[in-house]
């Protein structure tokens, strides 16, 4: 597949440099002019490349989805690539983020929790409308995963990021009809959570992620990597990009070469990413995966 130039709705920036770091970025961030799509229903989409190294020092391609979480018009749901498969059927499917999206009729949609490459199915627990589709096993002397430790719970459209508790099997007690667990957590109710010191927090990678603001919003982020254009970040970067977009509740979704957003009726099929599953900086490198998070029209 021929490598192509970044879509026309994408622009870059001229770089910006300080002597104080996250000064420059928390500037770059504030005063960047995103380029904005209304996409109707109280519902938007804002992207950037961050070109030359400006912002933490490294090339950025970031997607912003926004909504107010109490729009009337939309509906938030999780969706799984083998929602259809009889109870007990060990046959498990992936999919693509767009075909997903496409076969739920979404407006919009990002990819969702971690999941077994190989076989199939999440590695977390979820629940979809009432139906646990998978669920974690753990030793009783294992330390709980970091991709194990928050939920995103969707109970007659209330969208929340909650904190796990620090027990084996918490997230059975959980009673909403909708519920993906993910990690890391990256901020809850306005604190940073500590992450631990490891690669996979602190090396750059294509990220996705969801956010509740202090003003009500959610925020679907996705943060493109794995390319001298765009390299990715440390969750400590996604971090602070969370902050400084007003988030008071942030969790790490699958990131790597799962990190995918979709809209409805954007070229490319509606991948306005650049997915890096096929190493190469275009629309066509989604990998096959578990589940999403959807955005719907009522």
């Amino acid at each position: 597949m021929k490598r192509l130039l970044l879509t026309a709705y994408c622009f870059t920036v001229f770089s910006f440099t300080t002597n104080a770091q996250n000064y420059a970025d928390s500037l770059m961030l504030n005063y960047v002019r995103w380029v904005s799509t209304d996409l109707g229903n109280g519902f938007s989409w804002r992207c950037y490349h961050f070109n030359q190294q400006e912002l933490f020092g490294s090339n950025q391609f970031i997607n912003i989805l926004q909504t107010k979480r109490n729009n009337k018009n939309l509906k938030f749901a999780l969706a799984s690539a083998d929602i259809h498969v009889p109870e007990g059927d060990t046959l498990r499917k992936l999919k693509t983020t767009s075909v997903i999206a496409l076969e739920n009729y979404a407006l919009a949609a990002v990819n969702g929790g971690f999941f077994n490459t190989k076989k199939g199915g999440s590695v977390d627990f979820i629940r979809i409308n009432n139906r646990i589709l998978d669920s974690a096993t753990y030793t009783s002397t294992q330390l709980i995963p970091e991709h194990s430790v928050a939920a995103i719970t969707i109970e007659d459209n209330d969208f929340k990021i909650v904190k796990g508790e620090k027990k084996l099997y918490w997230e059975r007690s959980l009673p909403q009809s909708n519920v993906l667990v993910t990690g890391p957590l990256l901020i809850y109710n306005n604190e940073e959570e500590e992450l631990r010191n490891n690669a996979f927090n602190n090396n750059r990678h294509p990220r996705t992620c969801a956010c509740v603001t202090n003003d009500d919003h959610l925020l679907l982020i996705t943060v493109d990597g794995r390319n001298a254009m765009a390299q990715g970040m440390t969750l400590h970067e996604l971090t602070f990009l969370s902050k400084i977009l007003g988030c008071k509740d942030a969790v790490n979704l699958d990131g790597g070469g799962s990190t995918t957003m979709y809209i409805k009726g954007q070229p490319f099929g509606g991948v306005v990413n650049y997915p890096s599953d096929n190493k190469q900086f275009d629309h066509f490198g989604e990998r096959s995966v578990s589940n999403v998070l959807m955005i719907l029209k009522k």
